[in-house]
């Protein structure tokens, strides 16, 4: 592997293996190291507290659910991560929110360096016009000195990444508006990895998508949990169960819930919890 094959991954530390078929004997396994924390994180709109008190691990190259009504907090808590809100003057939040140890919240804290190491992606598919190449090169040529040959390269490793290389090959210098909408929310996905982020963001990346394309972007989050942690905020209770590997149920601007997807979803400990996933409300 050169350096251009994978960029996404140069600074992604490989999973510890396996125990599964582990002698009795073996040692007990770790816990999975934590990509980002809250503790005790507090986040408002004005005089409106969006959410409450939030304390919550999530684990490094996994997929993570933020499931809950609408206006429960989970998309405030996904733009806190990356500081999107800082674009929204009445936003303030307090506590600790931190990624890899870094308090994301300390004001000297480099928002550009930020959102190259956290990508995000939006429900509503936002291609640049411009040319798919173009779209793929853009965050590489801010932030890097490359050759067009790497260039090439990287567009080509990007979209090869996100199963969408096949379909735009032979047209990667026409609009990126002529592509469907699953199509550019596969190339959105590609555009975020090509910088080389840890964390991708997602909030309800299939909202506005067919069944069909629905399909394909979560096959594509499927492949890549081994490479990134991925947050994923969704209203699909079948989509969180399928995708992610821990979920977290909000309410009200508080977490009621978390845990391993298989628990919530089959043995939750709280009985609101019991009732969102199984459609008696929200």
């Amino acid at each position: 592997m050169n350096q251009f094959e994978a960029p996404f991954m140069n600074n992604v530390p490989a999973r510890p293996p396996s125990l599964h078929n582990a002698p009795p004997d073996a040692p007990i396994r770790q816990p999975p190291r934590l990509a980002l924390r809250a503790e005790g994180f507090n986040a408002w709109y004005g005089s409106f507290q969006a959410i409450h008190d939030l304390t919550l691990d999530i684990p490094m190259q996994s997929v993570t659910a933020l499931i809950g009504p609408s206006g429960c907090g989970k998309s405030t808590f996904l733009r806190w991560i990356n500081r999107m809100n800082d674009m929204i003057p009445s936003a303030k939040a307090s506590g600790s929110l931190t990624l890899d140890g870094e308090n994301l919240l300390d004001r000297d804290h480099d928002v550009v360096a930020l959102r190259r190491r956290v990508g995000m992606v939006f429900q509503k598919p936002n291609p640049f016009p411009k040319s798919i190449y173009d779209n793929i090169a853009f965050g590489a040529r801010l932030h890097r000195t490359m050759s067009h040959a790497q260039l090439d390269e990287l567009v080509e490793c990007s979209l090869r990444a996100a199963a969408i290389w096949d379909e735009v090959k032979d047209r990667l210098h026409q609009s990126a508006l002529g592509l469907s909408g699953g199509q550019q929310q596969r190339l959105c996905i590609a555009r975020a990895m090509a910088v080389g982020p840890e964390v991708l963001l997602m909030d309800e990346p299939c909202s506005a998508l067919d069944p069909r394309s629905t399909a394909s972007i979560e096959a594509l989050i499927r492949d890549l949990r081994s490479q990134f942690t991925i947050v994923i905020v969704t209203h699909n209770m079948q989509q969180a169960a399928r995708v992610s590997e821990q979920t977290a149920f909000f309410f009200e601007g508080r977490l009621v819930e978390s845990g391993t997807t298989d628990t919530i979803f089959t043995n939750p400990s709280n009985k609101q919890t019991e009732e969102y996933v199984t459609g008696r409300f929200g």
